[in-house]
């Protein structure tokens, strides 16, 4: 069994008569990278605020590290976050910035502000000052605030947001980095599922404050990739049918009344007439798949 390095049971943030965060239950686990997709206003920094204990729950669990939220005291030091950018000095270097942010939090030796600012790739430009830094310089100058304490837990708010596609890659590749080589497990939002994508193994989808679905990227591609779907109440007699009449294997059960079929794509009509040849009630077959981008729309109509 995985461990949970974040859980939350029916989580709720009101203010006054408007409810940010709806009884949201999650499970982050050791190693993933989270991806919290939602439109803007959805409720993701809402959530990232009260697990990061930056405002105060409604109602509602969380755990971190296994930890009760009444006894975090020593899990947030394994915590790094950005949320809301810190406020970094805009007419001193990177590297001042940094060490005096080391300095508040007790970090005595200074090498650790050169090791994150290598991390980020901001080496060449720690002398340079704040006020000079181009957005995505700034995003990954957070990032190395977010890392200075050696965090085992990174929560970032919408950190490709503005960038470049040039700086949104460099990211990318740093964060990957700190997954696979540190093993930093990560929850970063994002309204934009197709950059997630390429980062995330995990993804959460949340519209209104509440949590629509909780689905892993292999998940993911099953629902989106190009298929046929036939749709019958009679999933294993189909199933055997087509293995022994066309051949494959290469499909998968969706519930008691749907199997979607990667072979055949361009013969949708053999796949059905073999079906009924052999006594299968076919319901409907369709081709099935879609794009990131209208599966995140689909899901947040379901919703």
């Amino acid at each position: 069994m995985k461990e949970a390095i974040l859980r939350t049971e029916k989580l709720t943030k009101k203010y006054k008569d408007f409810i940010a965060l709806d009884q949201a239950t999650i499970t982050v686990n050791k190693g993933d990278i989270y991806g919290l997709i939602g439109r803007n206003g959805a409720g993701k920094t809402t959530l990232m605020k009260t697990v990061t204990t930056l405002t105060n729950k409604t109602s509602g669990e969380y755990y971190l590290f296994g930890k009760n939220n009444e006894d975090l005291t020593e899990c947030k030091r394994r915590i790094g976050c950005l949320i809301e950018s810190p406020a970094f000095f805009e007419g001193m270097t990177a590297y001042q910035n940094l060490k005096y942010y080391a300095i508040q939090k007790g970090i005595v030796d200074k090498k650790k502000i050169d090791e994150v600012l290598e991390l980020v790739k901001l080496t060449d430009s720690k002398d340079k000052k704040f006020k000079t830094f181009s957005l995505g310089m700034k995003q990954r100058l957070g990032i190395a605030f977010a890392m200075l304490d050696n965090p085992d837990f990174v929560i970032l708010d919408e950190p490709i947001n503005g960038l470049d596609p040039i700086g949104i890659s460099e990211l990318r590749d740093t964060l990957k980095k700190l997954n696979e080589e540190q093993g930093v497990t990560m929850m970063i939002s994002s309204h934009i599922l197709s950059e997630l994508y390429l980062i995330a193994n995990r993804f959460c989808f949340i519209d209104n404050g509440r949590i629509i679905k909780e689905i892993t990227k292999e998940e993911l591609d099953a629902e989106c990739s190009k298929s046929i779907a036939i749709k019958t109440n009679q999933v294993k007699e189909a199933l055997v049918i087509l293995e022994k009449e066309l051949g494959t294997t290469n499909y998968k059960v969706i519930d008691d009344s749907e199997i979607r079929l990667y072979d055949y794509l361009d013969n949708a009509g053999k796949v059905n007439k073999t079906l009924a040849a052999n006594d299968i009630d076919v319901i409907g077959i369709y081709e099935a798949g879609i794009t990131l981008e209208e599966y995140f729309k689909s899901i947040v109509r379901e919703g």
